[in-house]
């Protein structure tokens, strides 16, 4: 008899949406905390505290790839298959890990590292200064100066009603001319770029190597996981921390840092070409490299 093809589950439908929810959740937090500590923090401070955020960033993943190689030793069906009944291993191909766990795990902790942000305040005093010469100068004002921030304070309430009461009608007008003037920007579009190979060539890497290192080495894709995050995350935390500090430390404007990034990844990308002689010898597959005899 012919065998008939079921229809395949929709469940991915769900993690697809959860994993779109996540990402609206999570990408306000760099550019809206980059934008709050530029604007409270001391010019000579900023650096030092983007670094810590850019490190934060960089824990997160690891933290993350180690929950996933924890995940990833335990058999999907946990706790509703009997460890006696497995009788494959991480190391076989048919093995499926927890996969769902650890997003139930990272869920319930971005749900509760979620709730202190309700309670940020909209506005900092910067740092370093204090509110007591802005209460003086208030009081210095002359009735004049007192009509004039009247005033500015009515400009600024009327446009601000004037953008909300048909906020959709008004966005795509100022909005188009703003991303134009943005595709013109030669440095803007250049670091677009930078960042965009940066970032391809790293998710490559986590991409495959796991995979890799699975073929050609005969590790489980628990070991496999654990030793990406061991071996790569570290050396970016430590050097997002260091380029802070080295950037407080010497005070370095826009243009030498522009400089030092481009010597920096320079050297990178000549020390990435020494992994094109550390070629393994490619396993043997039934099929594929070697005959079936």
């Amino acid at each position: 008899p012919e065998c008939e093809r079921e229809p395949g589950s929709l469940l991915w439908i769900f993690v697809m949406v959860g994993n779109i929810v996540r990402g609206m959740g999570e990408t306000p937090i760099m550019p809206l905390g980059i934008s709050y500590l530029e604007d409270f923090a001391k010019a000579e401070n900023s650096p030092f505290y983007l670094a810590c955020l850019h490190t934060a960033t960089v824990i997160g993943p690891f933290l993350g790839l180690l929950l996933a190689s924890f995940c990833a030793e335990l058999f999907v069906d946990i706790g509703s298959v009997g460890a006696d009944e497995i009788t494959i291993t991480a190391t076989d191909a048919r093995w499926v890990g927890a996969w769902w766990l650890g997003i139930l795990i990272c869920a319930l902790l971005n749900l509760l590292v979620g709730i202190p942000f309700w309670f940020l305040p909209k506005s900092l005093v910067k740092e370093g200064e204090t509110n007591e010469p802005e209460e003086t100068s208030e009081k210095s004002v002359g009735p004049l100066q007192e009509n004039d921030k009247n005033e500015t304070k009515q400009t600024i309430h009327a446009v601000f009603m004037k953008h909300h009461t048909n906020s959709w009608h008004y966005f795509i007008p100022d909005f188009i001319p703003f991303l134009k003037a943005l595709f013109h920007n030669p440095v803007y579009m250049l670091f677009i770029c930078i960042t965009v190979l940066q970032f391809s060539a790293f998710d490559g890497m986590i991409s495959f190597m796991p995979k890799y290192l699975e073929q050609q080495f005969g590790k489980s894709a628990s070991d496999a996981i654990f030793l990406i995050g061991v071996y790569n995350l570290p050396v970016l935390c430590v050097g997002y921390f260091s380029g802070g500090l080295f950037m407080k430390k010497f005070k370095i404007n826009i243009y030498q840092a522009a400089n030092i990034a481009f010597w920096v990844s320079l050297l990178e990308y000549l020390l990435y070409f020494a992994a094109y002689w550390t070629v393994c010898d490619t396993s043997s597959v039934a099929g594929l490299t070697v005959s079936y005899q």
